[in-house]
């Protein structure tokens, strides 16, 4: 293998999840919506006979314990790939960061072995082990790991806040997990016991007195018939969740350590580090953003304990010529897709400005809107609640209404006084969100302007072709490679809301190219042009010309190079656009089947073979592949690939848990460094299958 690798086909290896939208998917293949089933051959009467023979007592299954979990996991971690995987680390943490946030455990130790088995150990209180009184007969340890929907969470006595509130997290990482070990140190006795796909081997161990320990130990290892017989915990990722939880509480200690060998060569992952961030959530983002260019020199931070039954929080917030990034937490659980918290937070901040420009008789603020205000905002937000809603088994959005009315009134006054102290910071501040404010309303202006002159400013051959409506909402711009393509994109598309651009190849790769190379770049600057929004620390989702980005590519290696160098463009100068949910990918056929008069099209090898044994079985059929889009007739790309009754959509997201794993995973792909391909590639070359070579 050389020492560098090419961009082709990356665009697999991107960590940007492209979610199926438009249509539904099977969990199993790829997106069938846009493809025609053939009708049934036997007559409906004598399928309804058969059918209703066939149903009866019968055909109802009842899952009992952890099987639910097991046949259908994406309803409890989200599926089965990588970030599923980690989520069941999070989940085993969360108990016992629930203990130490509680006052009963300071020390929570993560441990991940070469054989794959990952460890957390806390010295809280320790699972009851004693029998349970409502299942006869089991252990309350028993019940805990066996038994959906139980825990300590629900009456509110043994957790004043927790994460987690529905009883299921550590069952179901039981019920993942090929072998499952828990030791419990109680009233100064140990106890153990095992646990393979969420059945007991065996029961409750009493293993003898113990002195000079207490708390619950967790080692677990995920089982291979759900994620894959390659599927490993990731040192790096498991490192920067585990540290992620100790800056969301100053009172726990978190001791990584993982085998020798585990962490790559070159890496900066240790295999021993201790957690502890005593200041909080204002040191750790200090430290986070080091030297960078902040609007104020002080932070706004601060924290409220929990008084009359109420919440506590934590808050650290500053301003900086970035891109806009909070993280949201709800009892130290992630919230990436925010929710009614982050709501409070942008609330507050909002009508304190606004407040202080009144004071200050500043009128140029009267302009001023939230996202003025959280535009260059960057910071973190925990808050402590009890019996908390989310969107989701995963939690990653937080619903609780009250939680906004808690966050707002909480940061009400710290906000006001911090203003109040800081005449000078303040005015830089209110100077500098009223600058953001006054560009947002100059853009409209000239998008008014310009959107009626976007053609005849990009009179270039084979550039865009505008949609004729006015508006953002509804409207669609699809990126396609070539004229040819772009030709038939054209007729096929619909004129009122779907708006072409064809690229002349593949664009620049903005990963591995210097900001002079990446202005001078005449394809880049079309893109950036026709959407209208600006890019980096300029870019104003309100401005964004077209509701939809769709990246419309042949589907082969040259069309998913393609694919990776637009994901990446986007993720580098437009992150908000992705976080948006303005970006998709669509997902055009290789083949089309004719059998007489049937005409039915296949996405790829896989769903042609699919066809082949259901639709067509035993039938003579014609085949054809698609070398390209432009070959395509324009009433076959609307029929599979454009039309929104039919096609499928791929909605590109950014993994904000793993932010920081996502960003180092670009950087070594798209980067400057060809040693970071090669690590990449020779570190998962035994997981690579359907090559094209």
């Amino acid at each position: 293998m050389n020492d560098t690798m090419d961009d082709n086909d990356l665009f697999a290896a991107l960590p940007l999840a492209p979610k199926p939208m438009d249509a539904p998917s099977s969990p199993a293949a790829a997106p069938k919506a846009e493809t025609p089933r053939a009708a049934p051959s036997a007559s409906p009467t004598a399928s309804v006979m058969a059918s209703d023979s066939e149903y009866g007592a019968s055909s109802i299954r009842v899952l009992e314990g952890l099987e639910p979990v097991r046949m259908r996991p994406g309803m409890y971690i989200g599926g089965t790939d990588e970030k599923a995987l980690h989520h069941l680390f999070a989940e085993v943490i969360d108990n016992s960061m629930d203990e130490a946030v509680a006052g009963h455990a300071n020390f929570i130790d993560v441990h991940l072995d070469v054989e794959g088995f990952l460890t957390v150990t806390d010295n809280g209180r320790g699972i009851p082990v004693e029998l349970h009184p409502q299942v006869p007969g089991k252990s309350t340890l028993e019940v805990i790991m066996t038994k959906l929907h139980a825990g300590g969470k629900f009456d509110g006595k043994a957790y004043e806040t927790s994460g987690g509130l529905h009883g299921v997290g550590v069952s179901v990482v039981n019920a993942l997990s090929d072998l499952l070990e828990v030791e419990v140190a109680r009233n100064r006795k140990l106890y153990r016991q095992r646990f393979s796909r969420g059945v007991p081997i065996g029961g409750l161990e009493e293993l003898g007195e113990v002195h000079n320990r207490r708390g619950t130990r967790v080692r677990f290892h995920p089982d291979p018939q759900i994620f894959g017989d390659h599927a490993k915990f990731d040192p790096g990722r498991i490192f920067r969740m585990a540290r992620s939880k100790a800056y969301l509480f100053g009172g726990v200690e978190i001791r990584w350590s993982c085998d020798p060998g585990m962490v790559p060569e070159g890496g900066d992952i240790p295999e021993k580090a201790v957690f502890h961030f005593p200041g909080g959530l204002k040191d750790y983002l200090a430290a986070t953003l080091g030297k960078d260019f902040t609007v104020t020199r002080e932070i706004f931070a601060g924290k409220t304990e929990k008084t009359g039954g109420h919440g506590a929080m934590e808050w650290a917030i500053t301003w900086y010529g970035g891109d806009p990034l909070v993280h949201s937490y709800c009892n130290t659980i992630p919230t990436a897709e925010g929710g009614t918290h982050e709501a409070g937070l942008r609330i507050a901040l909002t009508k304190g400005l606004k407040n202080y420009a009144e004071l200050t008789q500043n009128k140029r603020a009267k302009e001023i809107t939230t996202d003025d205000v959280m535009i260059s905002a960057v910071g973190m937000l925990s808050v402590f609640i009890r019996e908390p809603e989310f969107v989701g088994q995963t939690k990653d959005k937080l619903a609780t209404v009250e939680a906004q009315r808690l966050v707002e009134n909480a940061l009400r006054d710290p906000f006001d006084h911090y203003l109040a102290d800081n005449p000078n910071e303040a005015a830089k501040l209110l100077d500098w969100v009223i600058e953001r404010a006054e560009e947002r309303l100059r853009r409209r202006k000239e998008k008014e302007v310009n959107r009626k002159t976007a053609v005849r400013k990009l009179r270039l051959p084979g550039k865009l072709a505008d949609c004729s409506q006015n508006t953002a909402e509804g409207a669609e711009l699809f990126i396609v490679e070539g004229d040819s393509a772009g030709g038939s994109a054209k007729q096929a598309r619909n004129r009122t809301n779907q708006a072409i651009l064809p690229l002349r190849g593949k664009i620049l790769n903005v990963g591995s190219a210097s900001r002079e190379k990446l202005m001078a770049n005449q394809q880049i600057a079309d893109l950036i042009q026709a959407l209208g929004c600006g890019t980096r620390s300029k870019y104003r989702d309100e401005d964004l010309r077209y509701e939809r980005i769709v990246v419309m590519t042949d589907a082969d290696v040259d069309g998913a190079h393609i694919a990776s160098l637009l994901i990446t463009f986007f993720y580098q100068e437009m992150p908000e656009l992705i976080r948006g949910n303005h970006l998709y990918l669509a997902v055009p056929p290789l083949y089309v089947i004719r059998q007489g008069a049937k005409t039915v099209y296949a996405r790829d090898d896989a769903h042609r073979a699919e066809l082949m044994e259901t639709v067509f079985k035993g039938k003579k059929v014609e085949v054809g592949r698609f070398k390209g889009l432009g070959e395509m007739m324009p009433a076959q790309l609307k029929e599979t690939t454009m039309d929104p009754a039919k096609r499928t959509l791929l909605k590109v997201e950014i993994d904000e848990v793993d932010f920081e794993g996502t960003r180092d995973a670009v950087d070594a792909l798209m980067g400057t460094k060809p040693e970071a391909r090669f690590r990449f590639i020779q570190e998962r070359a035994a997981f690579a299958d359907n090559l094209d070579i």
